[in-house]
């Protein structure tokens, strides 16, 4: 299945405000599974570890079974370094949408949309926040979209398995 990329409509809006909307990266790809299948997957932080494209996630430490609005959960990490970082669930309608954030306010974000042959799955990376212009951000953002590109594989292949 080709990945669809999607350009951020940014229209008459200001510079500063085109500059925050570019900085949200994002890839989608229809996976021939029901949303129901998906997003049980991505509720479940266990589950991380397994669509992870990264390879940064190490562990899981003590979380909810079941993520909802306003969950924390909390992963062990390595990205050059070895570090446990804590996310807050900021939007969950099941089925649908789930997003997290950490204390730097980025946000990850899933959308399952069902369209004929499955589920069409976009994974966001929203980097919009003042400090996502610091140094080294937008590289990070690069190497995100590479990693959400094997992440929607991973799901892809997890819930085709039997």
């Amino acid at each position: 299945m080709a990945l669809i990329e999607h350009p951020v409509q940014v229209g008459a809006f200001s510079p500063r405000l085109v500059a925050m909307a570019k900085r949200i990266v994002s890839v989608s790809r229809v996976i021939p599974a029901p949303p129901e299948k998906i997003f049980d997957l991505l509720a479940n932080p266990e589950g991380h570890i397994r669509i992870d494209g990264s390879g940064a996630l190490i562990s899981v430490k003590s979380n909810p079974e079941r993520l909802s609005k306003g969950a924390k959960f909390a992963m062990n990490m390595k990205v050059g370094t070895s570090y446990s970082i804590t996310n807050t669930v900021s939007e969950f309608e099941e089925n649908r949408v789930i997003a997290w954030h950490h204390m730097a306010r980025f946000i990850w974000r899933y959308q399952l949309e069902p369209v004929e042959g499955g589920t069409k799955v976009t994974e966001s990376f929203d980097y919009s926040k003042p400090w996502g212009v610091l140094p080294g951000v937008s590289k990070m953002a690069a190497t995100n979209k590479v990693n959400m590109e094997k992440t929607l594989e991973r799901i892809a292949e997890l819930v085709a398995a039997p």
